[in-house]
């Protein structure tokens, strides 16, 4: 089981899946309670630009990520055998495999976020999607963009489909490189945030202290770090790495594979949209992928 992050919010997300699922606004009126605002009234109405800020996403992709799996285990989908996430999603994974509680889990996320958001001023950073183009193509024409500023992969979603992070200038002028080479398409991402770049080591360094607060422990069932697709280990294991996680690379293909490796059969996404299925796919097409995105989807998973 699979928990997408930042990227795959949206308007009206989940209002299908809550119709026949009460433990689905149960969870958003949980998240709500912390937050001290009504998330599923924003998540259903907006605006778009509200639920894009990241101080908003982040809780609200924690948030519908669970309520996803409750619907699931509601319905009588069984435990999975394995657990990851893509960047955010890794707390889903975690409260879902029972590491941390909900509650201690937004409370890191709510600091992560912020501490993200002011990481870099705004239109400093930026982000940009390479289709088409090797990794070692990405990664060089990184390194030629690196006299300008700091222009990094940061997530290896599948074969030919790599982001870029670091600074806007760097970034565009990777762009360039990158259709140079050949990309199929270079485009840059409607965020401001350079996620998982060395831009964001300070923000990762002072989210410890909430890390520390937050009670950790070992997962019932096995999660892989999306940063190497290796199991997480105890609390502190946990910690520390979910620290480092702000700014190191995602490695989507090397934890899919490893899950394969692990014994996963089938794929399930939890959360809404597609984006995670769409990439298992493409890294291994023989294995089943299906998304708890709305009840039609639920129905279909518990069928397979």
């Amino acid at each position: 089981m699979v928990f997408p992050g930042q990227g795959s919010q949206a308007v009206g997300m989940q209002a299908d899946l809550a119709a026949s699922y009460p433990v689905v606004q149960q969870t958003y009126e949980q998240a709500s309670e912390i937050l001290n605002y009504d998330l599923w009234a924003l998540v259903q109405g907006g605006p778009a630009d509200k639920l894009a800020e990241t101080v908003v996403t982040q809780p609200a992709m924690l948030t519908a990520g669970i309520a996803a799996y409750r619907a699931w285990r509601a319905a009588g989908g069984p435990v999975p055998l394995q657990f990851a996430g893509h960047s955010l999603g890794e707390y889903s994974a975690l409260v879902a495999a029972e590491s941390v509680s909900f509650e201690d889990a937004m409370a890191v996320v709510i600091r992560r976020a912020e501490l993200m958001q002011g990481a870099v001023p705004a239109g400093v950073g930026a982000m940009a999607a390479i289709i088409g183009l090797d990794d070692a193509g990405v990664i060089a024409a990184c390194d030629e963009a690196s006299s300008i500023g700091i222009a990094e992969p940061v997530n290896f979603n599948s074969p030919g489909q790599v982001v870029i992070a670091g600074h806007k200038e760097a970034v565009d002028n990777a762009i360039a490189h990158c259709k140079a080479a050949g990309a199929r398409l270079a485009m840059p991402l409607p965020v401001s945030v350079p996620s998982h770049s060395s831009l964001m080591i300070g923000a990762g360094e002072a989210l410890t202290e909430a890390l520390a607060a937050a009670d950790f422990c070992t997962p019932a069932i096995r999660v892989l770090a999306a940063t190497d697709g290796k199991a997480y280990g105890d609390g502190d294991d946990i910690r520390a790495r979910l620290s480092r996680q702000v700014y190191s690379p995602v490695h989507w293909v090397t934890t899919v594979t490893a899950m394969i490796d692990g014994g996963a059969t089938a794929f399930v996404e939890c959360g809404p949209g597609k984006v995670l299925a769409g990439l298992c796919r493409r890294i291994n097409k023989s294995v089943p992928v299906l998304a708890v995105d709305t009840n039609e989807g639920l129905q279909k998973a518990l069928t397979a």
